[in-house]
């Protein structure tokens, strides 16, 4: 008799498990919920670092199940945030436009409302008319569409290209950040319509809930981050597992030997470049209006480049081994960079984690590297190995 999804998978029932035990735990402590113990800025960097969880899941699939080095999955990321950035901010300050313009002796007509609105947004470049790119930033639903779409139409095509083309292994490492290069200098300019090196601002604050608390809102957001990450991974446990994980497992492993075998190599290559794309601007959308802002500097290649460490320290071509990878790393990001982390004194010199933090995480990449390269979800196969041999 075959076994269920979930009895094939059981780290699916665990994981969902200790997710749902950890959100209850953080509702009950949160501002929220009148309690003082997690404040809404801790609130805001948990429900971020479920975002990252989530985005680093997609990075697993293609990298370590696939063998996909992607070091431009971050772009994905950051189009998603900047989709729903767009109607933050065009609905926010549609709102404050509105507002400002009743007290006049005539009631403004839609054409002075469009034009102040664009003044507002993008008087900071130098311009007050709206570009082609904002042309649905009035509808919330299109612009979730777009979160999905836009992400997986770019990986679709650029998938294409390149997998037709066979290019593979650092060749292909390269293209993937070369798009993300390119597509960061892009929006760095003025007259791309998102604002350059200014980015989005003020994603925070949700149209139609002004009179909501920042704590109220910020755990709203973290539990839509939870759910999305619990259904993420229940999405990539069921993609990587049966005939299609089989598949995609021996692509990484011997892609000639399946090709030679009659599969279309090019086109499961495809499709999880495609999904885990998707699935990044999801996680985007989730991120920046807990972030407040998105700029340019949050696409460039090095943000995918960090992507890679979290989930080889994790361990990847295992699904909780890169969300443990991102947890652990993000967690110890905000406290080394957030001040938090005590200085030390040698005597001859003062250590400012604020300055050294990148030099750890890039020690702490080599020492898994070398000596764990399973990375910490390995420790779960050593101890389960243990345990079955002491029965």
């Amino acid at each position: 008799m075959e076994r269920s999804f979930i009895a094939r998978n059981p780290s699916i029932l665990w994981f969902l498990l200790v997710l749902a035990g950890f959100t209850v735990a953080v509702t009950i402590f949160s501002e929220a919920a009148g309690s003082s113990v997690i404040s809404t800025s801790f609130l805001k960097t948990l429900g971020k670092t479920l975002c990252l969880c989530l985005i680093a899941i997609a990075m697993d699939v293609v990298w370590g199940y696939c063998g996909i080095l992607s070091l431009g999955h971050f772009a994905f990321f950051g189009i998603g945030g900047y989709a729903i950035g767009m109607w933050l901010m065009y609905e926010r300050t549609r709102d404050i436009v509105v507002t400002s313009l009743e007290t006049g002796l005539l009631p403004p007509t839609p054409a002075e409302v469009t034009e102040a609105v664009g003044t507002q947004i993008f008087g900071v470049v130098g311009s007050s008319e709206f570009p082609v790119i904002w042309a649905f930033s009035h509808s919330l639903s299109l612009q979730l569409l777009a979160v999905v779409l836009v992400p997986g139409l770019l990986a679709l095509v650029f998938g294409w290209l390149a997998f037709r083309s066979r290019v593979t292994g650092v060749y292909l490492s390269i293209l993937t950040q070369a798009m993300t290069l390119a597509l960061s200098l892009y929006f760095f300019q003025n007259d791309t319509g998102l604002r350059g090196n200014n980015g989005l601002s003020g994603l925070q604050n949700i149209p139609g809930f002004e009179e909501t608390s920042q704590a109220t809102l910020s755990l709203w957001f973290f539990w839509a981050s939870a759910l999305a990450l619990g259904l993420g991974y229940v999405l990539f446990a069921w993609i990587t597992s049966g005939k299609l994980g089989s598949v995609i497992r021996a692509v990484r492993d011997n892609e000639a030997r399946v090709r030679f075998l009659g599969y279309q190599v090019e086109h499961y290559k495809l499709f999880v470049f495609t999904i885990t794309a998707m699935v990044a601007g999801i996680a985007g959308a989730l991120y920046y209006p807990q972030a407040g802002i998105i700029n340019p500097a949050e696409i460039a290649p090095i943000a995918s480049i960090y992507l890679a460490v979290w989930v080889a320290i994790g361990g990847r071509g295992r699904l909780y081994g890169a969300v443990i990878g991102a947890a652990v790393v993000s967690l110890l990001s905000s406290w080394f960079t957030g001040g938090s982390a005590p200085d030390i004194n040698l005597g001859f010199y003062v250590v400012k984690w604020t300055d050294w933090w990148l030099v750890l995480l890039g020690l702490t990449f080599v020492a898994v590297t070398l000596f764990f390269p399973k990375g910490i979800g390995g420790l779960f196969d050593l101890l389960s190995s243990r345990k079955g041999d002491k029965a």
